[in-house]
């Protein structure tokens, strides 16, 4: 198996085993895509169990034999959120068929791109929940993008440049991330995400437009 098949399939694995899914478990999966879209409309504080159970079609009581209580229900959705989130990434970043620039683009729209626009007025303290309720997952799956992003680039021609200017591939997968949660927070759509991760991934790519770019020895 290829480092990147690994990572594709360990990234696919944590959608089953964090989200503490059980392989087949649609109704599971469903009420957890279902909490997602009620917690991203109405933030943590008000989204109530019943509002789920509505949205999921499930009964008030069905929900509480699987998650105890609204914290566990927004762990569990948080990290079922974010295992979709690591696999698309980085099976954009696995695809061989397309230039780093491209790749680059793409995974960042679809680890925090995708995002902008979908949220509710009443859910600005999401992130401060994520933080406070599963502040140890969310950097997990932060450190598991940067590493994607870091084989992207290790595995690229632009490994030169980078080893010659005294930049870590890590180092550079961490200056792309903070590039892409910045323009998360200050975008106003997800086209102006995307072209502002364009210009950035462009200008980061720009050594393999040179004429003496290379593949890596």
């Amino acid at each position: 198996m290829t480092e990147w098949a690994y990572i594709v399939y360990y990234a696919t694995m944590e959608v089953v085993e964090s989200a503490g899914l059980a392989s087949g478990d649609s109704r599971r999966e469903a009420l957890l895509e279902a909490a997602v879209g009620v917690f991203a409309r109405y933030g943590f504080r008000k989204t109530s169990m019943d509002e789920v159970a509505r949205a999921a079609g499930v009964s008030r009581q069905g929900l509480y034999l699987l998650f105890a209580d609204k914290e566990e229900l927004f762990r569990r959705a948080l990290t079922h959120k974010l295992t979709r989130q690591l696999s698309t990434a980085v099976i954009a970043l696995s695809g061989t068929g397309d230039p780093l620039e491209a790749r680059l683009i793409a995974a960042c729209d679809e680890w925090a791109g995708q995002f902008i626009g979908t949220v509710g007025a009443d859910a600005a303290d999401l992130m401060c929940a994520s933080t406070s309720l599963a502040g140890d997952t969310l950097a997990h799956y932060e450190a598991l993008f940067e590493k994607a992003l870091a084989h992207a680039i290790e595995a690229s021609p632009l490994l030169n440049f980078c080893t010659a200017a005294g930049v870590s591939p890590a180092d550079a997968a961490k200056a792309l991330h903070a590039t892409a949660r910045g323009l998360k927070q200050g975008s106003q759509s997800r086209q102006e995400f995307v072209r502002g991760m364009t210009a950035a991934a462009r200008m980061f790519c720009a050594p393999l437009n040179l004429p003496a770019a290379r593949e890596p020895v």
